[in-house]
């Protein structure tokens, strides 16, 4: 199956602060080993054979086009404010050819490998979830901070990676809008699932496959996590700290 890739580089409401530190208004631009930010995420799935075309969007396009590889299938547009509305947006775009792949254009690590097992291992569902569970990440980097979502059976890292197969994965993203703003807080994600839900996970009585059941059998839609066997696909770069590492992974000096 070949996925429409997107890829979302945008910008944050009122400015954004690592943008700041690195002398950037736009985030997608700030160079990690001498190259923007955003260039690395579009090259890996231009190189994945799972990838059929790749969709740039943020605010402004112009700027994010000149940073990117000239490539036929490659197509840079305006973007909504928020993430929540831009996918929305592009659940009844006609234009645009099913299925998706979503991921953010912060995933300076992202390489084609990652990409080709999670979207293999999405086909057939509705909604699949990259995630890395939290002992394979640490083997590898043991001083990495992420934030985990802990359930029965291990606790898990997002993996900035989302297969939507068809628009009907609209409503689940309407109720992702509502705790959009707070989406490194654990639990608020959790709490999208009801309070029985959370309760459940927060004693460690559901697996985190349980608990993505559970919100698909509320859409009516089959909703997956796909666990990622490359722990650096569970690193985005959101903080100074991130930056340094994966300066120091792509330097060799991990």
């Amino acid at each position: 199956m070949s996925y429409t890739a997107i890829v979302l580089a945008g910008s944050r409401p009122g400015g954004d602060p690592l943008a700041e530190t690195f002398g950037s208004d736009l985030k997608p631009l700030i160079l990690i080993a001498g190259e923007p930010m955003v260039r690395r995420p579009v090259r890996a799935l231009l190189g994945s054979e799972c990838i059929g075309n790749v969709v740039v969007l943020s605010q402004a396009p112009d700027r994010i086009s000149a940073a990117l590889p000239e490539d036929r299938r490659l197509t840079v547009r305006k973007s909504d404010d928020t993430i929540a509305a831009t996918l929305l947006a592009l659940c009844w775009d006609r234009s645009v050819t099913w299925p998706l792949l979503v991921t953010t254009a912060d995933h300076a690590l992202l390489d084609p490998a990652m990409i080709d097992e999670f979207c293999r291992a999405a086909n057939g569902a509705d909604i699949a979830v990259g995630v890395v569970e939290r002992a394979n990440l640490l083997r590898r980097l043991p001083d990495a901070r992420r934030t985990w979502l802990k359930f029965r059976g291990g606790a898990y890292t997002g993996a900035n990676l989302f297969a939507l197969a068809s628009p009907k994965a609209a409503a689940a993203i309407e109720l992702w809008r509502s705790v959009e703003q707070d989406r490194k807080k654990g639990w608020r994600i959790v709490s999208l699932l009801g309070p029985l839900v959370l309760i459940g996970t927060l004693l460690r009585l559901l697996s985190i496959d349980n608990a993505l059941n559970l919100l698909g059998r509320r859409f009516g839609l089959s909703v997956k996590a796909v666990k990622l066997s490359n722990p650096l696909a569970g690193v985005d770069v959101d903080k100074v700290e991130d930056h340094a590492l994966a300066e120091a992974i792509f330097a060799g000096r991990e």
